[in-house]
């Protein structure tokens, strides 16, 4: 007997042990275990509980069922834990005694919408219900689910209540005011709570709230343990053999397992309640068939409108590529703020869309538990990611509206200006719409229950960056700021910072964008601002897309060109340059390079040249000129020989033979004819002129007319032209 009497011992002991241990990880406490109460088999069968009609307080309860008919407009936070717990107690019996009498009359009536004088009770059995919601203690749940999982929890907390007040084995006393004054008297640290004896339900006054008394409600941990609490004891069933409609065994499920929030609609109320409680009330997941399949509908709906909502916002993104990499014409950049609103239109199109199915979800398919909690973390994030985006793009679009509207204002409608203010407003603008969706998603994270000290802790996360490595990036900003300020450049100048030479086509708050020959440059602002900046571009008031630039080319000169031809070099120059597109107030002049001296040829002007394209192919235009008429000049300058046979008469007549050549050449201007030199196998005559022909080509071809004509003629006087000829004397030694 000893034997058989310890092996159950030590079973116990194990089992208690396990148990000890397990119910930490499953969530549960032994309070919750205490506060179920669940009665050990009995050998003898007999009820050990007191009824609800024995407990020292059920008159009380009678007497405020009465009140509650016949002066609804009361509180149930009451300035004691009696008047709360027997306040809360009675009003949801109330609800649930009032919907199912409504309940009764819908079924009763035609029709597929309650009657106004329905939905006015209605409304007044929800003020009850929100007037015992108040009785607990939600701080503690998140935000973003606290109004619905409120409803919840204090429809599971009457059920428990029912369970608490028929499964105690002692009358027990509530206490009022005074009686929690004589408690506190007896104790050793006095507190304003009670708790309901041989549970952990807990009622506690947490003193004032924006100036007025809160009184006693159920406490944040007791509100914390009601699902814990529920699921121990739910398929345990009230009891009492006297008065029973103040118990509400099935007030939950009521609740949980229909559509609607508090009563199901009418049109679900006609359908016949057999088919109702086996088919569209089925159980799975603690959720019904009916809940399950309207749930993934409304999902699936919601699921393939979000989806086209992105494909259309990323479409705005390939339309601005398109539009990028096509020619720029002067009306497409005033459609830019066009895409801007279109996304705004599509992110305000997502906000009321997802709060409907929220709303859809939680009101009328009445989800509950843990899917409602998984959803609406789901749709809050959804909605506020959907509402960041829509600060941004409202931000950007303001930002690009208000741009077109200060150019227009100042009376500057160009591409030209419009891009100038664009890059001055709308890194702000977006800075802001960047501030309001940060925010935004801090607001997030505090409606999904993250605490406060850890938002804030994420909150200085960006300034410990700052002040830890983004110094540099303080600096850009600043010295951006300064730039914007000074203005010592502007879009769609052409300039020279430090070794670099480009085009601005982008200034903003970090870092300044050139375009150069070879690449796209970008450059820190606080490196612009160290460096010499150089600005080539000419500002003018005028409202004009054209933005000039200061053009300068110098061109070496050979050493062997005589003054007359520095002179028409200079001449030629002046005349045609000023003819060629693209280029204007040109100014051509002789110059001399320090150092070594070297005579140079300087061409300065404006053109207007708005990218690479268009600079390298007019410089390339006015040095090929340049090129030309060098050429010009020195051919127009001629030395010919004639042999020494030549006679004194015929030596006389060479200058006017040559000067008869450009009687046939209208264009040409013969200036002089001179015998400067007399050489080796000839004598040699030199001849110079202006030729005023238009092109390069057509001043050729009158140097070969020439030519031709001075042989043919040079041949009918019989003057003629030598060839270089050496004779080489040997002596004999």
């Amino acid at each position: 007997m000893c034997r058989g009497f310890r092996v159950p011992r030590l079973i116990r002991l194990l089992l208690a042990f396990l148990t000890a241990c397990l119910l930490p990880l499953m969530g549960l406490s032994t309070a919750a275990l205490s506060a179920a109460q669940v009665p050990p088999p009995s050998s003898t069968g007999l009820n050990t509980y007191v009824p609800l009609e024995s407990q020292p307080f059920h008159g009380q309860l009678l007497d405020l069922k009465q009140q509650w008919t016949d002066a609804p407009l009361n509180q149930v936070v009451g300035d004691s834990p009696r008047a709360t717990l027997l306040n809360f107690y009675v009003v949801m019996a109330q609800v649930s005694r009032d919907i199912a009498r409504i309940e009764a009359k819908a079924e009763a009536t035609p029709g597929l919408l309650l009657s106004s004088a329905l939905r006015h009770e209605l409304a007044l059995i929800n003020s009850y219900f929100e007037e015992a919601v108040k009785a607990l203690d939600v701080s503690e749940i998140p935000q973003s689910i606290r109004a619905d999982f409120a409803d919840e929890y204090a429809l599971k907390l009457k059920v428990i209540l029912d369970y608490v007040f028929t499964h105690s084995r002692k009358p027990f006393e509530i206490p009022d005011a005074a009686g929690m004054k004589a408690l506190n008297d007896g104790r050793v640290n006095p507190s304003a709570s009670w708790t309901i004896p041989g549970t952990s339900i807990t009622l506690t006054d947490e003193g004032t709230e924006g100036g007025r008394d809160r009184g006693y409600r159920f406490s944040a941990f007791t509100v914390a343990q009601i699902p814990s609490l529920y699921e121990e004891i739910k398929n345990q069933r009230a009891s009492s053999t006297g008065e029973s409609s103040l118990l509400t065994p099935a007030i939950y499920d009521g609740f949980s397992l229909r559509p609607g929030h508090i009563l199901p609609p009418k049109w679900y109320l006609s359908i016949p309640a057999g088919f109702r409680r086996r088919v569209l009330e089925a159980h799975l997941w603690d959720q019904t068939l009916f809940q399950i399949v309207l749930g993934l509908l409304a999902l699936t709906a919601f699921a393939l409108v979000q989806f086209r909502l992105v494909l259309a916002l990323l479409a705005t993104y390939r339309m601005t590529e398109r539009a990028a990499s096509q020619p720029p014409t002067p009306l497409a950049i005033w459609r830019v703020d066009n895409i801007a609103w279109h996304r705004v239109l599509l992110a305000v199109v997502a906000l009321p869309i997802t709060r409907l199915v929220e709303l859809l979800l939680d009101h009328y398919v009445n989800v509950t538990g843990l899917p409602l909690q998984v959803l609406m973390y789901l749709l809050y994030t959804l909605y506020f990611c959907w509402a960041g985006l829509f600060s941004f793009f409202l931000m950007e679009a303001l930002g690009r509206s208000l741009a077109e509207w200060v150019t227009i204002l100042r009376g500057r409608r160009n591409a030209l200006q419009l891009s100038r203010v664009s890059n001055l407003v709308m890194p702000v603008c977006r800075v802001l719409g960047a501030i309001i969706g940060v925010s935004l998603m801090y607001r997030l994270l505090i409606l999904l229950g993250l605490p406060g000290s850890t938002v804030l802790a994420f909150s200085a996360v960006p300034g410990l960056a700052i002040g830890l490595g983004a110094s540099k990036l303080l600096g850009n900003l600043f010295a951006g700021l300064s730039i914007q300020t000074d203005r010592p450049l502007r879009v769609g100048e052409f300039c020279r910072i430090g070794s670099n030479l480009g085009y601005v086509t982008k200034i903003g708050l970090r870092s300044l964008e050139l375009q150069t020959h070879e690449s796209r440059v970008t450059i820190p602002n606080s490196v612009v601002d160290e460096e010499t900046i150089v600005n080539y571009s000419l500002r003018s008031d005028q409202a004009q897309d054209a933005v000039q630039h200061v053009f300068e080319l110098h061109l070496p000169l050979p050493p062997e060109l005589t003054p007359d031809q520095l002179d028409d070099l200079v001449h030629y120059g002046r005349l045609h340059l000023t003819e060629l597109p693209g280029l204007s107030a040109a100014q051509v002049f002789l110059d001399q390079a320090p150092g070594d001296g070297e005579l140079l040829l300087r061409c300065c002007g404006q053109i207007h040249a708005p990218n690479w394209t268009d600079y390298l192919t007019l410089r390339e235009a006015i040095l090929l000129r340049l090129r030309q008429l060098l050429d010009q000049v020195i051919r127009s300058r001629m030395v010919i020989g004639v042999a020494y046979d030549t006679t004194q008469e015929q030596l006389q007549r060479i200058p006017d033979l040559i000067a008869s050549l450009f009687e046939a050449e209208p264009l040409a201007t013969f200036r002089a004819c001179r015998l400067m030199a007399i050489s080796d196998f000839s004598y040699d005559f030199t001849y110079d002129y202006r030729s005023s022909q238009p092109t390069y080509a057509a001043f050729k071809d009158e140097v070969a007319r020439l030519n031709r004509a001075l042989l043919a003629l040079f041949a009918a006087e019989g003057i003629a032209i030598p060839y270089p000829t050496q004779a080489e004397v040997q002596l004999d030694a």
